[in-house]
């Protein structure tokens, strides 16, 4: 299992915690790997919150596979430039 924090558009850190081929799907995430790395989490752009410019916030949601923060979280407004296209 692997925990991963980010920050959302207001500052708020989150915690997503699921299988390490969740975040990682090459297998680069195990016991021998030197902590913290950056990993990319899959999501997408919550309906009618779609992407306007760079400086601008978006809401996405995490339910793509399932993760959810341990309070059952999937939504989340982002800053767009946070956002892998």
């Amino acid at each position: 299992m692997v925990e991963v924090q980010f920050t959302d558009a207001a500052g708020r850190r989150w915690s997503l915690v699921d299988k390490a081929p969740i975040f990682a799907a090459t297998g680069e995430l195990g016991p021998d790997t030197s902590y913290p790395v950056q990993v990319a989490v899959a999501c997408a752009i919550a309906e009618g919150h779609g992407l306007a410019g760079d400086d601008d916030v978006v809401t996405v949601s995490t339910s793509v596979h399932g993760v959810t923060t341990p309070d059952g979280r999937e939504e989340f407004t982002v800053r767009s430039g946070q956002l892998i296209r």
